[in-house]
C-alpha cells in the first residue's frame, strides 16, 4: 500500500477545515523541523517529544528568519491570527496522522501563547518607539 503524501493529506484536512491555507501546514511542518534541529543541539544531539510551547517558540523564530517583518502579513494571508491558530493547524495534523501527539498534548497548549505584535513586529520596530511605550500600571 503507497503511503499517502503530504499535500494529499493536507488537501483531505483543507476539504474538512478551509480556514488556513495550504501553505500554512507548510510552514508548521517546517517549523516543526526547525524547533527539533534547535532542540537537539541544546540537548547535545538528543531528539524528543517538543511540547506546544515549544514548537510556539520555533514557529516564532523560523518566521522571523524567513518573513522577516512582513512575518504577521503573511501568516495573516494564510488565515492565521494568533497563537490558537497554530494549535489548530497542528491538531488538524494530528487527526490525519501527519504529526503525532502524546497524552498530554492538547490544542489548549496553544492558546495563550504569544501576542502577535509582540512576537512578529516588535523585534522590528526602533529603539525609539520601543521607549515611548506606555508601561503598564501595577495596582
Amino acid at each position: 500500500m503507497q503511503e499517502i503524501h503530504f499535500d494529499e493529506k493536507v488537501e483531505m484536512i483543507l476539504l474538512k477545515d478551509p480556514r488556513y491555507a495550504r501553505d500554512a501546514y507548510a510552514f508548521v511542518r517546517e517549523s516543526l523541523d526547525f524547533t527539533q534541529k534547535t532542540i537537539s543541539k541544546e540537548n547535545r544531539g538528543k531528539v524528543r517529544h517538543i511540547t506546544g510551547q515549544e514548537l510556539l517558540d520555533g514557529i516564532r523564530q523560523f518566521a522571523l528568519n524567513q518573513f522577516g517583518p512582513m512575518a504577521i502579513t503573511v501568516l495573516e494571508d494564510w488565515g492565521v491570527r494568533n497563537s490558537r491558530d497554530f494549535g489548530e493547524i497542528v491538531f488538524n495534523m494530528v487527526e490525519i496522522e501527519l504529526l503525532a501527539k502524546t497524552e498530554k498534548d492538547n490544542r489548549d497548549d496553544f492558546n495563550h501563547g504569544y501576542d502577535f505584535t509582540d512576537a512578529f513586529l516588535k523585534p522590528f520596530w526602533p529603539p525609539s518607539k520601543l521607549k515611548a511605550e506606555p508601561k503598564p500600571v501595577v495596582p
